[in-house]
């Protein structure tokens, strides 16, 4: 039997809310609506956010998600393609600065549910940070995954972080960090 003991995550099970009222793309709906800090937007431009993970595969995975909607890259223009390029630099940057990292996995999620994705008509692309030694015994014995820091202190830190690169525009600590 597998346990992880992850007591942050009862909020995310009770919560009243399990996006029942989204019709269509969490990744569209989501950014417009108030709450940044609720749905763990941290950071965003003119045509991309950046979102934490709400399944982490290590403390920080945030996700680079342009807004206009496809899952086919080459439908992205070339603005969007270059804010979006430069969001993933200012992330790895944040990750690096909040986090700590040693390096980072990063990728796209593309091609449908083969790519591996559950959100499969919106590509987005992961940035996992990874350390020297982050793999244990744990995920090669007992095919378990252990987060070590909770989805709000990660917003806390990387907010922080963003907040603190050039042409950061911060409204609050609530809402997403914004670079126009």
């Amino acid at each position: 039997m597998e346990q992880v003991f992850a007591p942050w995550r009862i909020e995310w099970v009770e919560r009243d809310d399990k996006n029942e009222d989204i019709e269509g793309c969490v990744f569209c709906e989501l950014p417009t609506r108030d709450g940044d800090r609720q749905y763990r937007i941290v950071a965003s431009s003119a045509h991309a956010f950046v979102m934490l993970n709400n399944y982490p595969y290590n403390p920080g995975h945030a996700m680079v998600i342009p807004r206009d909607h496809t899952g086919d890259y080459g439908d992205l223009d070339e603005e969007t393609l270059l804010d979006h390029a430069r969001l993933k630099q200012r992330t790895l940057s944040a990750l690096e600065d909040a986090m700590g990292a040693d390096g980072f996995n990063a990728g796209l999620n593309l091609g449908g549910g083969a790519a591996g994705g559950s959100i499969d008509d919106h590509l987005h692309t992961h940035v996992v940070p990874r350390w020297n030694g982050d793999t244990n015994f744990m995920p090669v014995v007992s095919d378990t995954k252990v987060i070590v820091e909770a989805l709000e202190d990660t917003y806390d830190r990387l907010h922080e972080a963003f907040a603190a690169q050039d042409g950061a525009t911060v409204v609050d600590s609530d809402t997403a960090v914004r670079f126009d």
